[in-house]
């Protein structure tokens, strides 16, 4: 009996802490991925209702330094805080981007010859010295054909001619786009050689006092008004040490009629001697002279650069940037009626996307392993400037950004069969993109004008030049339906036209299923590359590696 009692008794004890012990178990709550679900969820509303937003008439066109750019970046701290987002400049949303901004008296006349050209009307003249008057007197005109200096494509325009202190006058684009059976450069795609930012800088390597570019529509892939629009008004560069000392100090352009005026005042025709331009590089001294003087106002300011992220889990140093540009062009007060150059198109559409996407990476249950930042950046439309100086001055080291994904100017005319990559072939992100496209029932295809360079002419491209892959892909033309196929007829007439111009605006009649399909695409890229351990690669054919 004793025994047996004293067995009983030390029963109880062990049942009751056994007991204890199951009633405190800790059962982990299953997390299921929501990815499909937050995929559906990138919607035609909040799309428009950003866009709709960011190009209302109270942002004033979104100009850097301005009203506009304290209203946008208002407007995007609040976004990437309700979504929470982190900042990504220690405990800040901003990157300070400093620079100057030069503007040019327009009463001006550049004398050429026996040409006097104005301002705006046949000519545009301005300059990135940081003087009050930049005077270009008497220099003597060289044409150097495309400008180039291309030893891997055995082509150099200023091979055996000086041209320090001289007016160089340059032709558009470069030789593959008119000669494209010839096997030069890149046939109709064109390369970087064939963008005006190259020509004026090699123009400044060979020491030119001034380079001036002859346009013509069809190689520059936009009218003599955006070209006047652009370059009228306040222009901004960042500031550098040497106050821009190594650049030529004039850079214009010359409408293509007096272009043909200025080479018959020498006593050549011009398009003879562009067809000689066409087939080798070529150079010859013109015996005329330009002179033209630049009063400009000056002051340095600051902008900023957006950047938020949210960490990753597993491999938090490693991140996927998305970038778009928040600027635009602003108002001009000297215009009659509307002053305000809205921007819908160009870009709040990409900065729509950049938030439908973001939204998207901020509901998902199972957190990516890589991190996603977003960047939007200041001052592309006065020559990528954010993104130059965010890729000169990093806050997330370029070799642990595994790649970039770029949107700009996002598809408003409707659903698409096909994806548009602008510069194709040139990366390992087109797997990703050819998967996520397969997923919508897409393809792939290259962009319909590779000769209009338009893989050099937005923010991706500086990450590109420091080697970090970069994917800038959108809607293509192919339309999926009848309906959108009519409607796209209409409605591209439109935005074509409103490029750079007052009429980019917000229409309500605007079909955004196009930027939803296209914002679920580069999501679905973005989340496959960030939960992978995947580091693309350039292509061998590329101009552009990462440094080892």
């Amino acid at each position: 009996m004793k025994i047996c009692h004293k067995l009983v008794t030390l029963c109880i004890p062990l049942v009751m802490i056994f007991s204890s012990c199951e009633d405190k178990k800790i059962v982990e709550p299953v997390v299921t991925d929501n990815f499909s679900q937050v995929y559906k969820n990138i919607n035609v509303e909040d799309i428009k209702t950003h866009i709709k937003t960011l190009s209302s008439d109270e942002f004033e066109g979104r100009l850097p330094t301005t009203v506009g750019e304290q209203k946008t970046l208002d407007y995007l701290l609040k976004e990437f805080k309700q979504l929470g987002y982190q900042p990504g400049n220690g405990d800040s949303y901003l990157q300070a981007v400093d620079l100057i901004e030069i503007t040019a008296d327009p009463n001006m006349v550049m004398s050429i010859g026996d040409n006097k050209l104005n301002y705006k009307e046949q000519m545009m003249a301005s300059s990135k010295l940081e003087q009050s008057q930049v005077e270009l007197k008497e220099s003597e005109l060289v044409f150097v054909g495309y400008g180039i200096n291309a030893p891997e494509y055995d082509w150099n325009d200023y091979s055996d001619v000086d041209v320090k202190g001289k007016t160089v006058v340059i032709l558009v684009n470069d030789p593959g786009f008119e000669t494209p059976e010839s096997g030069l450069f890149q046939g109709k795609s064109m390369t970087y050689y064939g963008r005006w930012t190259y020509k004026y800088e090699e123009a400044s390597r060979q020491g030119a006092a001034a380079a001036l570019i002859v346009h013509e529509t069809k190689p520059a892939s936009y009218g003599w008004s955006v070209v006047a629009n652009s370059w009228s008004g306040p222009q901004y560069n960042l500031v550098s040490e040497n106050s821009n000392a190594d650049k030529v100090a004039v850079e214009g352009w010359l409408t293509l009629d007096s272009a043909e005026k200025v080479f018959a005042s020498a006593g050549l025709d011009f398009f003879a001697e562009k067809q000689k331009a066409k087939a080798a590089n070529y150079n010859r001294r013109m015996g005329v002279t330009a002179s033209v003087t630049i009063n400009n106002t000056f002051k340095k300011s600051t902008s900023y650069n957006v950047i938020a992220t949210l960490p990753g889990t597993s491999a938090a140093d490693e991140h996927l940037i998305y970038t778009a540009h928040w600027d635009h062009l602003g108002k001009d007060e000297t215009k009659q009626g509307d002053q305000i150059y809205n921007g819908a198109h160009d870009n709040a559409t990409g900065i729509a996307a950049s938030l439908a996407i973001a939204k998207s990476f901020s509901e998902l249950t199972i957190k990516p392993k890589r991190t996603v930042t977003f960047l939007m950046v200041t001052a592309e439309e006065q020559g990528l400037l954010g993104s130059k100086y965010y890729t000169e001055h990093p806050l997330i080291p370029l070799d642990k950004t595994v790649a970039n994904i770029n949107m700009d100017a996002m598809n408003v005319l409707g659903k698409t069969k096909d994806v548009a990559v602008v510069g194709m072939g040139k990366s390992e992100l087109e797997t990703y993109l050819r998967k996520a496209a397969k997923a919508q029932n897409r393809h792939i295809v290259q962009e319909g004008k590779p000769e209009a360079g338009y893989y050099y002419r937005s923010d991706h491209f500086n990450f590109a030049k420091k080697g970090v892959p970069a994917l800038y892909a959108k809607g293509g033309n192919e339309p999926i339906d009848q309906v959108t196929a009519d409607y796209r007829k209409r409605t591209n007439v439109i935005i074509t036209g409103c490029y750079h111009q007052v009429c980019d605006q917000f229409r309500e009649n605007w079909d955004l299923s196009g930027i939803q399909q296209d914002a679920q695409l580069l999501f679905k890229v973005g989340h496959d590359l960030v939960n992978s351990n995947d580091w693309p690669k350039w292509t061998e054919t590329s101009e552009f590696q990462r440094p080892r």
